[in-house]
């Protein structure tokens, strides 16, 4: 039973736990400001990934150089490098293309669908040029309906899919490790102030108070 000190708290209860001041507490809080900064910049990396790989895409239509259904255009073509015809129409109208002087053989069309959206146009392939020879070559194509055509490089799907996968996991990355060294920060500096809790923390005062007789029940009369 605590006895009742009259000058401050019982005697024989347990002392107040000490105030452990921050900067005391291990790990450094300065692991907040690390995590911080290593998401941004895994963020940042993703971002650029991202937009690099977007802008490449972009640039592959040469939009600047596109010519109406029933004109010609005349186009640099190097041997050993392919290049794409895109066409960009309201519908599914039938498309061809003529190229004059190239060998036959040279145009054909690809095995499968790719399409890129820039400002209000989406820009389909049609067709994938092979030169056998480098040179100045005239490109006519016709379509059903209304329609742009534009040359360009030939979509690399994998390279495109490639880059956007890499910014996806570069953010993962970023609220991984962030949360990570935050939680595990956070949970290192709680068990540190328990155990300097314990270690700071003085006995209990235990015995009678310091100055005169137990107190006691009032005498009977």
């Amino acid at each position: 039973m605590a006895i009742q000190n009259p000058w401050g708290a019982p005697y024989g209860s347990p002392q107040p736990p000490p105030n452990i001041p921050a900067k005391d507490l291990r790990p450094r809080r300065i692991w907040y400001l690390v995590a911080a900064l290593l998401g941004l910049v895994l963020a940042g990396v993703g971002a650029a990934f991202i937009v690099v790989t977007v802008m490449n895409t972009v640039d592959s239509v040469n939009t600047a150089r596109s010519f109406s259904s029933g004109d010609s255009r005349t186009f640099d073509f190097v041997q050993g490098k392919t290049e794409a015809i895109y066409v960009s129409q309201s519908g599914k109208g039938q498309v061809d293309c003529r190229i004059p002087g190239m060998e036959s053989g040279s145009m054909t069309r690809p095995d499968s669908t790719f399409h890129i959206t820039i400002g209000s146009r989406t820009w389909e392939r049609v067709f994938e040029v092979n030169p056998a020879s480098s040179g100045k070559y005239t490109v006519t194509c016709t379509s059903e309906l209304p329609a742009e055509f534009a040359v360009g490089d030939k979509p690399r799907v994998g390279a495109t899919i490639g880059g956007i996968a890499a910014g996806v996991v570069c953010f993962l990355a970023a609220f991984a490790t962030s949360v990570t060294i935050v939680v595990v920060t956070a949970v290192r500096r709680s068990r540190h102030r328990r155990r300097l809790t314990t270690t700071w923390a003085p006995p209990p005062q235990w015995g009678a108070p310091p100055y005169g007789p137990n107190p006691g029940p009032p005498p009977t009369v």
